[in-house]
């Protein structure tokens, strides 16, 4: 179900946004893949553009200078009313904030912080841009998930910095909380022990829908990705792990009729 998008309640995930080296071969892969078009966003971070699907905004890409060796990895943003005071929260609880808070021209006001497990993410604090304005249709990013080596420590972080209800699901070997805001499950968060990635550690996942996860996982191959799980079968439908030819981690979903 495709559904329209307006402000969302602090907490709730409300855009995704990749830094990468080539911003041209980068938007020729998404465009390749989820059928995206561009048009060019805010530049405060250097060269940035919009991705569109039928002309509705749903992720951001920027071109990182040169001489900047960050990890490329998509970075989930948390809604927020007020992006100064949220940074103020992540500091006192434990985490960082590495990049502002800083505005971006009139579309609105954002910060770059980690969890205490080390776990980047975004807040944003909307002005004319509230973040993607289309779910649900194939293209569209429909979850985000942190994981990380447990979930006790830092499910408390995002309980004070957003007021989140979590359920948990109790099992000897499964440990996992679902993150609800106002009843409605927004996020979750998936602790994996020792099988956390040692190149990655702890992070957040984006799963972006898709009409066929089978034939998705063959175009990101085809595109100069790659599949880093096979599709399978999971609680959200059948999905599989893939990256960019940057090597972007994100994971491709066919959730089914909703």
């Amino acid at each position: 179900m495709t559904e329209a998008v307006t402000r969302r309640t602090p907490g709730t995930p409300c855009w995704v946004s990749l830094m990468v080296h080539d911003l041209a071969a980068t938007q020729e892969f998404y465009g390749a893949l989820f059928g995206w078009e561009f048009r060019p966003g805010p530049t405060q971070l250097g060269p940035y553009v919009r991705a569109l699907l039928d002309g509705k905004e749903v992720a951001g890409i920027g071109e990182l200078p040169p001489e900047r060796h960050l990890p490329i990895a998509w970075t989930t943003y948390l809604a927020t009313d007020d992006a100064d005071s949220t940074a103020e929260t992540i500091r006192s609880c434990g985490g960082t904030v590495a990049v502002g808070p800083l505005q971006a021209g009139d579309a609105g006001r954002l910060a770059i912080g980690s969890d205490p497990g080390g776990a980047v993410f975004g807040i944003w604090q909307a002005g004319s841009h509230v973040g993607t304005m289309v779910a649900g249709a194939p293209g569209t990013p429909v979850w985000n998930e942190l994981v990380t080596p447990e979930t006790m420590t830092v499910g408390k972080f995002y309980e004070a910095l957003f007021g989140y209800e979590s359920e948990a699901v109790v099992s000897a070997d499964f440990d996992y909380l679902t993150l609800h805001l106002q009843g409605r499950p927004v996020a979750s968060v998936h602790g994996v022990g020792r099988a956390l990635p040692r190149n990655r550690g702890a992070h957040w996942m984006t799963y972006f829908e898709v009409a066929d996860a089978d034939e998705a996982a063959r175009r990101v191959t085809e595109l100069g990705g790659q599949v880093l799980q096979p599709p399978r079968e999971g609680a959200s439908g059948r999905l599989a792990l893939v990256a960019d030819p940057e090597g972007a981690v994100f994971t491709v979903v066919r959730t089914g009729p909703s």
